[in-house]
């Protein structure tokens, strides 16, 4: 598990990556919104989907410090971002679907051969794996 300390809008990178398969996720903030990526090793690290975590001018706690980790599942075939312990976003990559609570439209332009486009809507079902259900 990837685990820091930051201030939302601050410039914070922060990787990990599966402990089970060729697959890694970073967190970027770059002081106007956070983003959570998908990556495939094998494919030189190929973004395979992007998903939106906070806008920072409407970040209800930008001003407060936060803790952020990145979790994988124990097969290395889901990730979760959590900020605060709460997860915030979830990638599949086997189902090749991100998960967001972000109401943000989606700004990642998809190319050929990466994950089919969806509107990365919100499912309690997506962190089932992680055992807690709680709402950011």
């Amino acid at each position: 598990m990837a685990q820091q300390t930051f201030h939302p809008g601050r410039n914070v990178f922060v990787v990990n990556d599966s402990p089970g398969g060729p697959y890694s996720a970073f967190f970027d903030d770059d002081g106007e919104a956070g983003y959570f990526y998908a990556v495939d090793l094998t494919a030189d690290n190929l973004i395979l989907d992007v998903l939106p975590i906070y806008d920072v001018r409407s970040a209800p706690d930008r001003l407060r410090r936060a803790s952020l980790s990145i979790v994988w599942s124990p097969d290395g075939q889901k990730c979760a971002l959590l900020i605060n312990g709460n997860p915030h976003a979830v990638f599949d990559f086997a189902a090749q679907r991100g998960y967001s609570r972000a109401p943000m439209p989606r700004t990642f332009q998809q190319k050929r051969g990466i994950w089919p486009s969806t509107d990365h809507a919100w499912s309690d079902d997506a962190v089932a794996w992680l055992g807690i259900r709680k709402s950011a």
